[in-house]
């Protein structure tokens, strides 16, 4: 079971690595934020016969906690893709990194326990955060920069709020319940920030939008949900460094992006003090972290 639940959190990595360069193929020919409404029209989609079916999930729609996760999840990845517009898919994939360091923070206003290593992480991510930000060197503009650290921002309140969540009737309720709010919190922006989207796009376009709603969204959080759930929370946490290692990679070998040392130091850091604040989890004190968190979905 073990194996299959590691093969579930690579998959999840994985798909979710795929969302920066599944998104920026799409980023070609149409706006940042219709690339959000198609993708998650196509998560909803896939998502509504899980959300839909039976009349506990249903009820879901009226949960407080969850409405508000829905929202915060569908205005991240406007924030994000608005910033993914502006920079490269390496620079954007390397800032997802410093994930597990905001986490790490939170945990601490929370009251929950973090080690020192996890801090020592917190330094490493912020410092290699900070070194791209400065040194972007053609890979961003500071405003998508800025963007895409403020999307984590939003990230992070979701985790949060999805703390307070009632307990899913059903394996993916509350993902699909969410994915869903998130949608028709999307159309509406979407419409006033850009007019209706373009449905004209190539088919290299459509496979990026499919390929982010099936796979970068609905599949990846169900992968995640299943392994996460079957394995202790620091060996679950190691499988966060996947999509930014995996983003960076496509990044480089097919967008042409120049990987500058500031970019490739800042990284490095990012993923080594990822690594540090997950791998601290083994030394708190049994009940101090719940949860390894998900990826920042991309």
């Amino acid at each position: 079971m073990r194996r299959l639940a590691f093969l579930a959190l690579t998959l999840a990595g994985v798909f979710w690595g795929l969302g920066f360069p599944l998104g920026k193929v799409a980023l070609q020919e149409t706006q940042a934020a219709h690339v959000v409404l198609l993708r998650f029209l196509v998560a909803a989609l896939a998502a509504a016969p899980f959300a839909l079916r039976r009349p506990e999930v249903r009820a879901l729609f009226r949960s407080p906690p969850v409405i508000a996760a829905g929202v915060l999840y569908g205005v991240a990845f406007l924030v994000q893709f608005e910033g993914l517009a502006r920079v490269s898919v390496t620079l954007a994939a390397l800032l997802v990194g410093v994930m597990p360091a905001l986490i790490a923070i939170s945990a601490r206003f929370l009251g929950e326990k973090v080690t020192a290593a996890s801090w020592a992480g917190v330094a490493a991510a912020t410092a290699g955060a900070a070194l791209i930000a400065g040194k972007p060197e053609g890979a961003g503009s500071p405003l998508g920069v800025a963007l895409s650290l403020a999307a984590l921002l939003i990230f992070l309140a979701w985790l949060l709020v999805l703390r307070r969540a009632p307990d899913s009737p059903t394996p993916l309720g509350v993902t699909a319940v969410s994915i869903v709010i998130a949608a028709v919190t999307i159309l509406p922006l979407a419409f006033v920030m850009h007019g209706a989207p373009r449905l004209d796009l190539s088919p290299a376009a459509w496979a990026g939008v499919i390929g982010q709603g099936v796979l970068s969204t609905l599949l990846a959080t169900a992968a995640w949900q299943f392994g996460s759930s079957r394995v202790g929370a620091a060996s679950a946490g190691v499988f966060i460094n996947i999509e930014p290692l995996m983003g960076a990679a496509l990044g480089v070998a097919f967008f042409g992006d120049h990987l500058t040392w500031a970019l490739a130091l800042g990284g490095l850091l990012i993923i080594a003090g990822s690594f540090a604040v997950v791998l601290g989890e083994r030394h708190a004190e049994p009940g101090d972290l719940d949860a390894a968190p998900p990826p920042t979905p991309a």
